[in-house]
């Protein structure tokens, strides 16, 4: 009965968020409430008849993915919340980018650019760095929706070639199923799909873009230093996670603790507005807290089973198709224990079918903006930004994301 219990609560907390823009409810405040009252609830009518140590191996399994993604996301956003204070970010745009440029060419630009750095960043940090490019701009509602649509899909879909740029993508080549090399061919049709979709929403798109011609704030050589420990720091993020299995989280925060050393160093001799350890506070937490609140339901949801009954979907399905349903629904539970409740199952699938999985799980979560940590981050920075007004662009998602699974399927008959 608690298990019907909780699937309701679970059901009703998503419904939520959907029409928040109805409810004027924030989504944070919903998803926290109802993530923590069905881990409640599971102690109070013990959940699958489990003893309460049990349920506490279960919960600080949770509590701890949740830790460390919010820690992380923590000490990304202050970087980026420092760098965006000083003007760093819109300097670096209005230099790069040319006085005046079309919105259809800036739109490809924009996908390009979020589809690299999300190959050489984690997903969090190149979302947060995109958005910043974008909302400098000023661009209308209609318009900046595409543009954070794109990015959206063109940062899940840079990192899902490599084991340092998905998560999905690394338990899957750490089980076995997958070489780095195979995975390499990833990188072809994940790039098209993402230029696909620019151009599908690059229609209606025929004005110009003027970028303000605001003074420009001097650049210091404390910023400067700040902004390339912060480049180190993700370089070196992926060098010792796959060199030394050092875990990201660890060496992010080494980086944000030496950025605020760095700056008392610098700054010792000048006078400041804001002390460096102070721009933690300019973080948007509604972000933080809507993460600990999904991060709850999809872990109970786990716990109920509810993701073990996905995997029955290779019984009556071939492998092709499963994979392609597989991403869809990574669209509305997170991909990771999606992932991992398939590799427990010992499904057997060859190279090909293991390769276009690996697209499904790492791209799939776009088709909704609360099926990955770029939409739901995107969805907290952007108010214009809702469930709805996301869905809108469902169709040109569906057709980019098929279009990229049939690319990656066909990548895999290479192997």
């Amino acid at each position: 009965m608690v298990n019907g219990l909780i699937l309701t609560l679970i059901i009703v907390a998503f419904v939520l968020i959907v029409i928040e823009d109805i409810i004027h409810v924030n989504k944070a405040k919903t998803t926290l409430f109802f993530g923590t009252l069905c881990w409640i609830l599971a102690y109070i009518a013990p959940l699958n008849g489990w003893d309460p140590d049990t349920l506490h191996q279960k919960l600080e399994h949770n509590i701890l993915e949740i830790a460390t993604l919010w820690l992380f996301l923590m000490a990304a956003m202050t970087f980026v919340a420092y760098l965006n204070a000083k003007g760093l970010i819109q300097t670096l745009v209005r230099r790069v980018l040319p006085t005046t440029l079309s919105e259809r060419k800036l739109l490809f630009m924009i996908g390009s650019f979020a589809f690299l750095l999300s190959s050489i960043s984690d997903n969090i940090t190149a979302t947060l760095i995109a958005l910043a490019v974008v909302l400098s701009l000023g661009l209308e509602r209609r318009k900046l929706l595409k543009f954070v649509t794109l990015i959206i899909f063109a940062v899940n879909s840079g990192g899902v070639s490599l084991i340092t740029g998905d998560v999905t993508t690394l338990m899957i080549f750490l089980a076995g199923k997958i070489s780095i090399d195979n995975l390499m061919l990833l990188i072809f049709p994940s790039a098209l799909a993402v230029l696909l979709l620019a151009g599908l929403l690059s229609r209606g798109l025929n004005g110009q873009v003027q970028l303000p011609q605001t003074p420009l704030k001097p650049v210091e050589k404390t910023d400067i230093a700040i902004a390339l420990l912060f480049l180190t720091t993700i370089v070196a993020t992926l060098l010792l996670s796959v060199f030394y299995s050092v875990p990201p989280l660890l060496t992010f925060l080494f980086g944000l603790a030496t950025m605020f050393l760095l700056a008392q160093l610098l700054m010792r001799h000048k006078r400041v507005d804001k002390a460096i350890i102070d721009y933690i506070r300019e973080i948007e937490y509604d972000t933080l807290l809507f993460f600990v609140g999904v991060l709850l339901l999809v872990g109970a949801m786990k716990e109920i089973g509810v993701l073990d009954g996905f995997t029955r979907l290779y019984q009556v399905l071939p492998p092709e198709l499963a994979n392609y349903a597989m991403g869809m629904l990574s669209a509305a539970v997170d991909n990771v224990p999606l992932t991992a409740a398939l590799l427990k199952a010992d499904i057997t699938m060859a190279p090909q079918q293991w390769l276009a999985f690996t697209y499904a799980t790492g791209v799939g979560g776009s088709m909704l903006v609360i099926g990955s940590a770029a939409g739901i981050i995107a969805m907290s920075k952007v108010k214009e930004l809702t469930f709805l007004s996301y869905l809108r662009m469902g169709l040109y998602l569906l057709i980019a994301y098929s279009f990229g699974y049939l690319g990656a399927y066909w990548a895999g008959g290479l192997i």
